[in-house]
């Protein structure tokens, strides 16, 4: 079992962090930590050098965070990035979110934002992990325009069944869900329609825990494989198999 989408550099893990991945390495294969900034990127990257061949670090620039950057502050990102290229297992979390911004200039400025990571991943043909809540049509019209990117990744894929259709067309598109699916009707009705050739299991910790009073982790990754293969009537380890070798594939690990 793989977590494809963490955040475990976070402070909220400051006081245990090392217990929070030595219960990951009991249940999982690897786990993937995204930045969401360019501090945070280097802390994923530093945290990556420590657990080589279990944690894998993506470098990412999260869209409501970074919609007020300076173009300064956006080149750093850049140029750290592309330093840091051929450590990294894909580009992310990086996109755009109109759930909570609804003003136009900002929406647009997000879009500039997410092309521009766009432009890079195209350029050095690495995957893009991409955060993408309530526009997900849209960035499916976006990512037709890249044809060197090797994989597109619908982080936490919260689109419609339409649009999840078309993900599927696409050889190198896939969508990952998260633990949400052991409450969200929304994500299940969704899984039970999708082919499991195209999906990903993640936590997004420490985010999206059984309760608002949790604080999520990777292990709990298990949790959303366990309710695929719930809702989807295939035995755990086939759910397991096949999630797994579509991670490995896409970030090489």
């Amino acid at each position: 079992m793989i977590d494809t989408h963490c955040h475990i550099d976070f402070e909220d893990y400051d006081n245990d962090r090392e217990d929070v991945i030595k219960r990951a390495q009991e249940k999982l294969d690897a786990v993937i930590v995204s930045g969401i900034s360019e501090q945070s990127n280097q802390s994923v990257l530093d945290l990556s050098n420590k657990y080589k061949g279990f944690i894998y670090p993506t470098f990412g620039y999260h869209p409501v965070s970074s919609q007020n950057c300076s173009e300064d502050e956006l080149n750093g990102a850049h140029k750290h990035l592309i330093s840091n290229i051929k450590d990294i297992a894909a580009i992310g979390e990086v996109g755009m979110d109109f759930f909570y911004v609804k003003d136009k200039a900002l929406r647009e400025r997000q879009r500039e934002i997410f092309t521009s990571f766009l432009e890079i991943a195209d350029e050095y043909k690495v995957p893009i992990l991409m955060h993408v809540r309530d526009c997900e049509k849209k960035a499916v019209n976006i990512i037709e325009n890249y044809d060197n990117i090797p994989y597109f990744v619908f982080h936490c894929f919260s689109g419609s069944l339409k649009t999840a259709r078309r993900i599927m067309d696409k050889d190198n598109c896939y969508m990952s869900f998260s633990t949400m699916l052991c409450y969200s009707k929304q994500h299940q009705d969704l899984i039970e329609n999708l082919d499991l050739d195209y999906i990903l299991t993640e936590t997004d910790s420490p985010y999206l825990a059984m309760t608002k009073e949790e604080r999520n982790e990777p292990v709990n990754v298990v949790n959303a494989l366990n309710k695929i293969s719930e809702i989807k009537k295939i035995d755990l380890n086939t759910v397991d198999e096949i999630t797994t070798s579509n991670a490995r594939k896409i970030f090489k690990i």
